[in-house]
């Protein structure tokens, strides 16, 4: 059907999601999309840091490996009952993510792994993961 005769025929609400829902990609609903991880990653003269968002965990809840060049933080939600299975009550909003995580990142070989340090403080990790000695600048004598 051609552009003209399809706009005599459908809304213009039509015409801009027509193609809307054709595609390779099942839809799924909203509610089963995978929502990355709230993580903030910077970079600065001291090295690498990665600040993860832990709300409502404890640190003896949140594993951090080191495997390789690879660091990995994971957080693996245990199998509890909801509120409305034990209470009986109806949520009226659900905003608090209550879900596992399971994050990799490949670090460069300028920083040094075997250095980093982590802390929790406030519902927030702090993983910091200074230079390597050999990537730091130095500066050379004349002879």
């Amino acid at each position: 059907m051609s552009t003209l005769i399809a706009e005599k025929y459908f809304s213009p609400f039509d015409l801009l999601f027509k193609d809307f829902f054709k595609s390779e990609f099942d839809f799924h609903p909203a509610i089963e999309a995978k929502i990355p991880h709230p993580i903030d990653i910077y970079e600065n003269k001291n090295g690498v840091h990665f600040e993860i968002a832990c709300t409502g965990l404890d640190k003896k809840d949140v594993n951090i490996d080191i495997e390789g060049d690879v660091l990995k933080i994971s957080y693996n939600k245990p199998k509890e009952e909801a509120c409305c299975e034990v209470d009986d009550c109806n949520y009226i909003h659900r905003g608090v993510a209550r879900r596992s995580f399971n994050l990799g990142y490949k670090i460069a070989s300028k920083f040094d792994l075997s250095k980093a340090e982590a802390e929790m403080k406030n519902g927030l990790l702090k993983i910091s993961v200074p230079f390597a000695e050999s990537s730091k600048p130095k500066s050379l004598k004349i002879k």
